[in-house]
C-alpha cells in the first residue's frame, strides 16, 4: 500500500520529455524540491531531473531552450507501491537520496517518496498497552510511595520516557494497566492530552500478572496489538516490530534480547564419571525477553477474564495451540529498570545522552 505521508505535490513536478530547460527550472523553482519527474508522450515514466543535471548540462553547452530529454536520469531508484515507509527510509539512507519515485510493474508514475514525509511516522491507529500495575518490590524504599513506573529517570518517569517514544512511533492510543498505587498514574497523566496522546485505563483489582490484565480491555480489539513492560528504558522501533509481526503473519511476536554470559570458571565436560571434554570459562550466548511484545487479536481469547496470567504462560498456550509466533531481535538501547543498581544506571545513561 502507498504510505499516507506521500504528498500530492509529487504532480505538479511532472513534466513532459519535451519541455524547455527554462520551463523545468521554473518547475523546479516553485515546487523548491529540487527534482522533475519526467513522463513520455504516453505518460510512462522516463526517469528523472535534479537541479545538479541542469547545472551539468549548462557546463556542457544546453541553452534555455533546449529540451530536457537529454538531461533526463534513467537509471533512476524507484519502488513499487508495496515497499513500506522503513523501506523506502533505508534506502535513501543507503544511497544518500532524499526522494525516490513510486512507478508500478507498467511503468506508470503514480508517487513520490520525501524525505521530510518519510522520516514522519506514519500514524498508527494501533493501541499500546502498557503493564504498570507492578509493585517493584526490589526497588523498595523507594516504590514505598511511588509505583515502580513513575520513578524518575533524567528528571521524568519512567512512563514518560515510554509514552514519548511511542508518540515519536506514530502511536497515540495507549492503554496503562494500573493496580499498586494506580491513582498516581492517573494523576500525573490523566487522559494524555498534555503528553500528546490518547491515554486509558484498565484496573486490576488485583495482581494479574504481565499478561492477565489484557483481558480487561473493554474495546474490541481488532488489529495487532503492541504489548509493553512498563519499566523499560529502551529505544525500540514500535512501528517497525509492528511491520515485522504483520509481514510475517505472527500470533504472537516477541521482542528479544541477545545476552551473553561468561562463566567464571572452568567447566569440566563428563559422561558418567568419564572426563570427555574441557572448556575453560565458556561463553553462554542466548535471547531473552525484552518485555515488548505484539499480539494478533486472536490471542486474546486465550485469556480468561479478569484471571491471572504470565506472559510466559500466554506463549505456552499459543505454542500448544499450533500458531507461529516470532522472536523479534532488537538492537537498539535497552534496560530493564528492577533493581536499584538498573536504576542508577538509568540515570548515569540519561545524564550522558542529555
Amino acid at each position: 500500500m502507498i504510505d499516507e505521508s506521500i504528498t500530492p505535490i509529487w504532480k505538479k513536478i511532472v513534466l513532459p520529455a519535451s519541455a524547455t530547460i527554462q520551463e523545468a527550472l521554473y518547475v523546479l523553482d516553485e515546487s523548491g524540491l529540487r527534482i522533475l519527474l519526467v513522463v513520455n508522450p504516453n505518460g510512462k515514466f522516463l526517469g528523472t531531473i535534479s537541479d545538479g543535471d541542469i547545472r551539468r548540462g549548462f557546463i556542457n553547452g544546453s541553452s534555455l531552450s533546449d529540451l530536457i530529454e537529454s538531461l533526463v536520469h534513467r537509471e533512476y531508484l524507484g519502488v513499487p507501491p508495496e515497499v513500506s515507509r522503513t523501506q523506502v527510509l533505508a534506502l535513501m539512507l543507503d544511497n544518500g537520496i532524499q526522494q525516490i519515485p513510486i512507478v508500478d510493474n507498467e511503468q506508470n508514475l503514480i508517487g513520490l517518496h520525501l524525505w521530510d514525509e518519510v522520516r514522519k511516522p506514519a500514524r498508527l491507529s494501533n493501541k499500546l498497552f502498557i503493564l504498570a500495575g507492578g509493585k517493584g518490590t526490589r526497588l523498595a524504599p523507594l516504590t514505598d510511595n511511588c509505583p515502580k513506573p513513575m520513578l524518575p529517570v533524567g528528571g521524568k518517569p519512567i512512563l514518560e520516557h515510554i509514552v514519548e517514544r511511542a508518540r515519536g512511533e506514530g502511536i497515540f492510543n495507549l492503554v496503562f494497566s494500573i493496580n499498586y498505587l494506580g491513582s498516581v498514574i492517573e494523576e500525573y497523566f490523566g487522559d494524555g492530552k498534555r503528553f500528546g496522546v490518547d491515554i486509558t485505563y484498565v484496573k486490576e483489582h488485583s495482581p494479574l500478572g504481565t499478561a492477565g490484565g489484557l483481558s480487561l480491555l473493554k474495546e474490541q480489539v481488532n488489529e495487532p496489538l503492541l504489548v509493553s513492560n512498563g519499566d523499560l528504558i529502551t529505544d525500540i522501533k514500535y512501528s517497525e516490530m509492528l511491520e515485522f509481526h504483520t509481514t510475517h503473519q505472527s500470533f504472537i511476536t516477541v521482542a528479544t534480547r541477545s545476552h551473553e554470559w561468561q562463566n567464571p570458571y572452568g567447566v569440566v565436560l563428563t559422561a558418567g564419571s568419564d572426563v570427555v571434554g574441557y572448556e575453560e570459562k565458556p561463553l553462554s550466548k542466548s535471547n531473552i525477553n525484552a518485555g515488548v511484545y505484539v499480539l494478533d487479536p486472536e490471542a486474546l481469547s486465550l485469556l480468561q477474564y479478569n484471571e491471572h496470567c504470565d506472559m510466559p504462560n500466554l506463549i505456552t498456550k499459543a505454542l500448544s495451540t499450533g500458531n507461529r509466533l516470532y522472536a523479534y531481535p532488537m538492537y537498539e538501547n535497552w534496560l530493564d529498570v528492577g533493581s536499584p543498581v538498573d536504576l542508577e544506571l538509568a540515570n548515569d545513561r540519561s545524564e550522558r545522552k542529555g
